[in-house]
């Protein structure tokens, strides 16, 4: 969709943002004249970030994808995941601010205590970083506006991003929804014991006795149950493409790989918070409940059927009481948290025949 005006507040944000594209930069011949491949740090919010855009015509919509974790980036992968929506969409990932490529460009060699409680990452900045980065593109590829999808972490970002900046977004695609992570994490806990009681799994239900019910105040206990339920989530879902989680050629060395692994530490950390370092988590300070229920572009939220980390039962409640009369919600079979091919196969779908022109 091109764009007719300019709108006053991308301008302004813009103002930063506009032609400070700096730094490494990758530049493919794209398949066609009006095809676009680019990856590139761009200056948002301060600091140089790292873009992927990539598509086979720019005259088509374009899609900011926000990746979860947080601290989890998609651009390693993304030219086989969504190798076959660049022909319909053009598609851009963004390495958020302590995520890839992003991390390794503005953080120490070695990451340690102190650089965990000095520079915690606030969820304020984050919003930011985010409405930059869309009126950028709206800006850079002359759109009017670009849609917005967003999966777990990503999907609260998403939902903060569009809050008083709808202008800027078509609609939101979201997945594997969080509404309030204390209360997700708490419903979660009580889901999985549940599940381990059932399975008579004795090595799990000792770690869930040991940890405790949440919240945790600190992201080594998170990180036991994240990995209790994403041992069952893999057991009851059908299974991803082998190949999906292999980093493209550019991503796969030693340098990458580090920034990968740290920054997804250093972002979970944050997000979690760590009592002994005093970092209060940006989770702490999320709740979709009272902050956002009113949304002003078009919702369309899709669950996958065996989701423990972000329940049915929250996420459908909260869609239930968004005031925004443009919404669906789509429940997924065979489909668990974050990114999965029954997911990606639906929202393509659904995009195609909603918001392909």
């Amino acid at each position: 969709m091109k764009k007719n005006t300019t709108h006053f507040k991308i301008f302004c944000l813009l103002f930063l943002a506009a032609f400070s594209a700096q730094g490494s930069s990758l530049v493919h011949n794209p398949q066609n004249g009006d095809g676009i491949e680019e990856e590139k740090f761009v200056t948002i919010g301060g600091i140089e970030q790292w873009i992927t855009i990539k598509g086979h015509d720019k005259n088509n919509p374009v899609i900011l994808y926000i990746h979860g974790g947080p601290g989890s980036p998609m651009s390693p992968y993304a030219d086989t995941i969504f190798h076959d929506w660049k022909k319909d969409f053009t598609i851009v990932n963004w390495d958020q601010r302590g995520s890839g490529k992003t991390y390794g460009k503005n953080t120490p060699d070695k990451l340690d205590a102190d650089f965990l409680k000095s520079n915690p990452l606030r969820l304020e900045q984050m919003i930011e970083d985010g409405v930059e980065v869309a009126g950028y593109l709206i800006d850079y590829l002359d759109q009017e506006k670009i849609i917005l999808m967003g999966e777990s972490w990503g999907s609260i970002l998403a939902v903060k991003m569009l809050g008083e900046n709808s202008e800027l977004f078509r609609c939101y695609i979201g997945n594997s929804q969080i509404v309030n992570p204390s209360e997700d994490l708490k419903f979660a806990y009580q889901k999985i014991k549940e599940i381990a009681t059932r399975e008579n799994d004795q090595e799990s239900l000792k770690q869930l006795t040991e940890i405790g019910k949440p919240p945790y105040d600190n992201g080594m206990t998170a990180g036991r149950l994240f990995r209790i339920i994403k041992k069952y989530e893999r057991k009851y879902s059908s299974p991803v493409p082998q190949n999906w989680w292999n980093p493209s050629p550019d991503y796969d060395n030693k340098t990458d790989a580090k920034n990968r692994f740290e920054g997804d530490d250093y972002s979970f950390f944050s997000f979690i918070g760590d009592q002994n370092l005093g970092i209060v988590g940006m989770s702490k300070k999320i709740n979709l409940w009272e902050s956002s229920t009113h949304l002003k572009a078009p919702v369309h939220i899709f669950q996958g059927e065996h989701d423990i980390l972000s329940p049915f039962e929250i996420s459908k409640a909260y869609f239930d009481a968004l005031q925004q009369p443009l919404k669906t919600y789509s429940f997924v079979k065979g489909a668990g948290h974050g990114t999965h091919p029954n997911i990606l196969a639906e929202q393509y779908k659904f995009l195609m025949e909603n918001y392909k022109n």
